[in-house]
C-alpha cells in the first residue's frame, strides 16, 4: 500500500491562532521537550503508507517549543502516525495515535529514545 498524501483529502497546517485550531477534532498540539531542535514533522493517517509533506514547512521546533496542528473540517480519520525528524537526521515515529482522542503529544528525550506522551 502507498501512503497517500493529505493533500487532498486533508491538508495539515500549521496554526498559531485559536480559531484556526477550532476546525477538526483531530486537531492537537506537538510539544517538544527533547532537548534537540525538531527539524521536520510529518502527520499522516495510519491507512497510508506515504509521509506527504513536511508540515513545518521551512520552519523549526526548537526544544521547549508548542506547534498546534490543525485539520480540515472534513477531515474524518481519527488513526494518524507522527514521524519527526531532528536537526541531526535522526527520526522518530509514533504509529496509531488516535487524534479524536488526543490533545497534547508531548515529545521528550529518556537518553537512548524519543517518548510520546498523549493527553
Amino acid at each position: 500500500m502507498i501512503r497517500r498524501s493529505l493533500l487532498a483529502a486533508a491538508v495539515l497546517s500549521v496554526a498559531s491562532t485559536g480559531a484556526a485550531f477550532a476546525q477538526a477534532q483531530q486537531n492537537f498540539s506537538l510539544i517538544n521537550r527533547t532537548g534537540f531542535q525538531i527539524n521536520e514533522v510529518y502527520v499522516s493517517p495510519s491507512a497510508n503508507n506515504n509521509w506527504g509533506r513536511d508540515i513545518l514547512g521551512e520552519g523549526v521546533m526548537p526544544s521547549g517549543t508548542r506547534r498546534n496542528i490543525t485539520f480540515p473540517r472534513r477531515t474524518q480519520a481519527c488513526m494518524f502516525d507522527l514521524r519527526v525528524v531532528y536537526e541531526d537526521g535522526d527520526k522518530s515515529e509514533m504509529s496509531g495515535l488516535d487524534l479524536c482522542k488526543v490533545s497534547n503529544v508531548t515529545l521528550t528525550w529518556t537518553g537512548s529514545a524519543t517518548r510520546f506522551a498523549t493527553d
